[in-house]
């Protein structure tokens, strides 16, 4: 790629200011995962309810999606974004004040971090209107690799929470929040592109077409499980591997690491050689790591005198057993195809449906929220029943081969008829 022409191409201002309000967006919507061992040790929840509040950000990303991408259809993206991420602060700064006495508190915050999940609809849509088709899979790569927000979250997340309490966090993330939003008001530029009227009725003329579908189905694998992994993994490596908070929060950096930083590196391979061989390869190495994860032993416990007097004690980074390293090499890979799935997907929206990609990545975004909603309810659920998370990993490894068959199914027609004419490697 001619990074001259690349741009040229566009407006790269926009395309910079989309990847960090969606960096610092997907930073505050996933925080309930490595909070969560700190506020549900307060308030006494099981682990089964623990996953049930990390799981609410994301359904509330999901369904928030659709409505703000209407918004920013009617409004404008950058009016759309700025409104968005006031609410958020202000959410971040009422906690930070007054901190959450009761899981209905937490759930609604939940609730107002959803509305960080949904700023996909706007971000994504502001950066792709700006570029040419053959741009597409690189261009939503970048702005969507924005979801590394989640890496700094699980790094920095559990260390604040130790040293100065959770609650005082919310007061720390307000800072990138805030210098991210002045920094999007000066830069964002809407595309002159002129935008088609957004109604309920134009998310139902497209549920009406297979191939949206589809998308969704393929997004809620990759993007869900990415997200329902960057959020569930705190709690899965706490109490199947007994480690410390920071330890838990460095483990998953390292796994959410790989999905961010290789979605763009997706989003260039379907570029070169098509959105659907890209996922076909993707899907498999997708369905493999889960199935290997499922299988893996619980971890062992340290003894009373090697606990420390941590909020969140457990075994330290350099002490963990050999098992939970092995488990994280696993998951890394898998986190890997997963980001990489995300911006092979989205490298094939844009040719199908580019005069409708503000309606279609609300859809598909909402779909990959969903998905992510699932699967961490799904291993709270797996936990309870069977005190294990074998359960709930197998249904996930199932999943991206119902996608690989999906893509047989509709390899020929895709490439014989908007393929044939998108002007891009499909």
């Amino acid at each position: 790629m001619n990074l001259k022409q690349f741009k040229q191409a566009g407006h790269w201002p926009t395309l910079f200011a989309a990847f960090l309000y969606f960096d610092v967006s997907f930073m505050v919507w996933v925080m309930l995962g490595p909070l969560s061992l700190y506020i549900s040790k307060d308030l006494g929840l099981a682990l089964e309810e623990k996953f049930t509040i990390v799981a609410i950000p994301i359904l509330c990303g999901a369904a928030l999606r659709i409505p703000l991408g209407m918004l920013a259809d009617h409004l404008g993206p950058k009016r759309t974004g700025l409104m968005a991420q006031v609410i958020v602060m202000l959410g971040m700064a009422y906690v930070c004040l007054f901190g959450l006495h009761s899981k209905l508190e937490v759930e609604i915050l939940g609730l107002i971090l959803g509305v960080a999940g949904a700023s996909f609809a706007v971000a994504l849509p502001q950066a792709s209107r700006w570029y040419p088709p053959h741009y597409q899979g690189v261009v939503m790569g970048v702005a969507g690799a924005g979801n590394m927000g989640v890496v700094l979250d699980s790094m920095i997340v559990p260390w604040l929470a130790e040293r100065f309490g959770w609650q005082t966090v919310f007061g720390f993330l307000l800072i990138p929040l805030l210098l991210v939003f002045i920094i999007y008001a000066v830069l964002v530029k809407d595309a002159p592109e002129r935008r088609k009227p957004v109604t309920l009725r134009s998310y139902g003329a497209l549920l009406k077409d297979a191939d949206c579908w589809w998308f969704m189905f393929f997004y809620s694998i990759t993007f869900g499980g990415f997200v329902g992994l960057g959020n569930a993994l705190p709690l899965y490596f706490s109490n199947y591997y007994h480690v410390s908070g920071i330890a838990a929060g460095l483990m998953v950096a390292i796994v959410v690491f790989a999905g961010s930083m290789f979605r763009p590196v997706g989003g260039l391979l379907a570029d070169r050689i098509g959105g659907i061989r890209a996922l076909q390869i993707l899907f498999m190495v997708v369905s493999l790591s889960y199935f290997t994860v499922s299988l893996m032993p619980e971890g062992p416990a340290p003894n009373v005198g090697q606990i420390t007097d941590a909020k969140v004690a457990g075994w330290s980074l350099l002490e963990m057993p050999p098992v939970a390293w092995f488990s994280t090499a696993i998951f890394f890979i898998g986190a890997m195809a997963l980001g990489m799935g995300n911006g092979s997907v989205f490298q094939l929206v844009p040719l199908r449906f580019r005069g409708e990609i503000g309606v279609m990545t609300g859809l598909v975004g909402a779909a990959g929220g969903i998905g992510g909603f699932f699967l961490a309810k799904a291993l709270g659920i797996s936990w309870a029943v069977q005190h294990s998370f074998t359960g709930g990993f197998g249904i996930f490894a199932g999943l991206p081969l119902l996608g690989l068959f999906g893509l047989f199914w509709v390899k020929k027609r895709w490439r014989t008829t908007w393929g044939a004419v998108s002007g891009a490697q499909v």
